[in-house]
């Protein structure tokens, strides 16, 4: 009986989780395959019932197409005014979130959640002004079609020939309180659409033709019913575990996928999104920085950044790990976070290059041990080449090729004092030791320089005939190719320990700056003191202008603190820190909401509230593009904001 007792812990987190939903609004998403099943119909007949009951019924947007059945049923609940936008000398119209805010009903209908906003509004995509409408208390209606959600989106490329531009993140539909599937089968609705039910006549031909073909339809139908049957399953699985009933799936799967700064790993992370929620496993995407990635270029850096947004999106972990072996750090990454399985793309190098270079997946599978190793198709790289990209760096300055110089002519030097005691084999080593001491240096170009400068020192002044350049002795011959081979392997090997250093400096740093800003918040005393050291230390850690936003005794927003030069907010900066502290999101410079600041807005999230929020324009805006240094942005965000509730609790006491 003991075993079958709930995890109180399990129980804890769940009325946690339960207590924190309680100040949000509800959502039910209307969940359909294809446009015209009937979504928008049953979220107006479901809101009417709700309207005769005496709920507070108000449809912010709803597209109704023409349609004379939704425009009869939309007749009966009020509407909110939307907002005019001139856009390339058009006047549309949007949803205007402020409105809903300031009217706040107690249902509000949203049609269409995957679609992309105008320029200039609040958010990007319309989820987003859902999603901060429900923190602000407010339940909400929507419709949402299968083919727009983000983990399916190269499968309803590969299906149906169209891609789809707008998306949603899979995290929504699971959050969702309601979801509700509306079916409809392909025959039925390819009459609807002949009937002009679904778009005007000359528009239902042409999607007859492309989108609306029958195939297409039983595919997306399929899919809208799996995704359905995942979230009932989770349900289930959630059911079982509060009435503690024996499980019968395992619940410590974890899954990985390696990413890599090209566009090819979308798929591999869609696909491990998919695997994850079949298994209700978690999972994580990693990267492994080695030394040959230290330096990577713009679009790499691009891409890596979209690729672990999109990672994050879908509700995974992001990781970025260094080390001097991929398949090294990615197993041992893995079994510290008991991974079961790791997903890696398909190597597309030819045998040749494979031959000479190594396999990346034959060396995982090789030392995966007992993890099951996925190897996915991750898309064809055009830019695929039979040999790999030698990136040319300029390391060298004029002063590194003079003394390479000087010390081919001390050895030289040398020679002509000792060898009629040392001997030409002896002579040799002597240069070889002059060409070793100029590539410690790490610099390939001086170390290059002296090797053949030293050759044709060595063979010209010292190998008979003398004063001539004559390769007549083979062993000679080799001492010259062994020359520049040591002289290009320690030079190579000197600047793979320079980058080694330069990240482990790095690294030391940050985990320096941390213990330095836990140990002096520690040790702070008063609000404006506690203040004054986060930001200085943020500022010096992330290179960047900080500043402390916290409310007055009106709950207005005002700069307690700042690392240089005194800022002054304008209005819409002053609008965005108002929004994150009300919201307790990060937004600004990177992010998806409100980006057009030149600055990252970071919550001060405590135990209890958001405390105030931290301002932060980095001298080099790509340093807070990675999502790593942001989350660690967040940290040093939430340990500021824990030592000020802390702070403020003693305060009360006194008082």
């Amino acid at each position: 009986m003991l075993d079958k007792r709930p995890d109180p812990e399990v129980i804890l987190a769940r009325i946690k989780a339960d207590e924190r939903k309680e100040s949000k609004g509800k959502l039910k998403i209307f969940f359909g395959a294809a446009p015209g099943v009937g979504k928008t119909h049953t979220m107006l007949q479901d809101a009417n019932e709700r309207l005769a009951e005496g709920v507070d019924v108000v449809a912010g947007l709803i597209e109704t197409h023409g349609r004379k059945e939704l425009e009869t049923m939309l007749s009966q609940i009020e509407q909110l005014p939307l907002r005019k936008i001139n856009y390339h000398g058009r006047v549309l119209q949007e949803f205007d979130i402020d409105k809903a805010i300031e009217r706040k009903p107690g249902l509000l209908l949203i049609d269409e959640l995957a679609h992309t906003n105008l320029p200039n509004s609040r958010h990007i995509k319309r989820w987003q002004d859902v999603k901060e409408i429900l923190e602000r208390g407010i339940n909400v209606y929507t419709t949402l079609n299968v083919q727009h959600l983000e983990s399916l989106n190269d499968i309803v490329t590969q299906i149906t020939g169209v891609t789809v531009r707008e998306t949603v993140p899979d995290a929504i539909l699971e959050e969702a309180d309601v979801v509700e599937l509306v079916d409809l089968p392909p025959d039925d609705l390819l009459k609807r659409l002949q009937e002009g039910r679904v778009y005007a006549p000359e528009q239902a031909e042409l999607a007859k033709q492309n989108f609306f073909n029958k195939g297409n339809l039983i595919a997306l139908r399929e899919l809208a019913l799996r995704i359905t049957a995942e979230r009932v399953g989770a349900q289930a699985l959630s059911y079982r575990e509060d009435q503690a009933i024996q499980k019968t799936w395992p619940t410590t799967e974890r899954l990985v996928v390696c990413v890599e700064p090209n566009a090819q790993a979308a798929k591999l992370i869609r696909a491990a999104r998919r695997m994850a929620a079949r298994l209700q496993a978690e999972w994580m995407a990693v990267y492994v920085e080695t030394i040959k990635k230290a330096n990577l270029s713009e679009i790499e850096r691009h891409y890596l950044e979209n690729n672990f947004r999109l990672a994050e999106r879908l509700g995974g972990e992001t990781y970025t790990l260094s080390g001097r072996d991929v398949v090294e750090e990615l197993i041992a990454f893995a079994r510290d976070r008991n991974v079961t399985k790791i997903v890696i793309g398909k190597d597309l190098r030819s045998r040749i290059k494979t031959f000479f270079f190594g396999s990346f997946v034959d060396e995982l599978l090789r030392r995966s041990g007992d993890i099951d190793v996925y190897v996915i198709q991750g898309g064809y790289d055009k830019s695929h080449r039979f040999l790999p990209i030698i990136k040319l760096e300029h390391t060298s300055t004029w002063q590194s090729y003079l003394l390479g110089v000087v010390a081919v002519l001390l050895c030289t030097l040398f020679g002509f004092a000792f060898l009629p005691r040392i001997g030409l084999s002896t002579m040799a080593m002597v240069y070889l030791l002059g060409v070793v001491l100029v590539s410690m240096r790490g610099k390939r170009g001086p170390a290059i320089l002296v090797s053949i400068i030293s050759v044709l020192a060595f063979s010209f002044f010292f190998v008979p005939p003398k004063l001539k350049f004559v390769f007549h002795n083979t062993q000679y011959l080799i001492t010259h190719v062994v020359m520049l081979l040591v002289a290009l392997i320690v030079s190579q090997l000197t600047i793979k320990i320079e980058r080694q250093a330069a990240i482990a400096r790095l690294r030391e740093r940050r985990t320096a700056a941390m213990y330095a800003l836990s140990r002096k918040l520690a040790s702070s005393r008063g609000l404006d003191q506690i203040l004054q050291t986060a930001v200085y230390h943020i500022a010096d850690v992330f290179d960047s202008h900080v500043a402390a936003i916290l409310p007055d005794e009106y709950n207005c927003l005002t700069i307690r603190a700042n690392s240089g030069a005194d800022f002054i907010a304008d209005e819409k900066e002053q609008s965005v820190a108002r929004w994150v502290y009300d919201m307790g999101q990060v937004a600004g410079l990177g992010t998806q909401t409100l980006p057009f600041v030149p600055a990252v807005y970071v919550p001060l999230l405590g135990k209890q509230a958001v405390v105030g929020v931290l301002r932060v324009q980095p001298v080099d805006p790509e340093r807070l593009a990675i999502p790593e240094q942001l989350h660690l942005l967040e940290t040093f965000a939430n340990q500021t904001a824990f030592v000020i509730e802390v702070d403020q609790l003693v305060g009360e006491k006194k008082n």
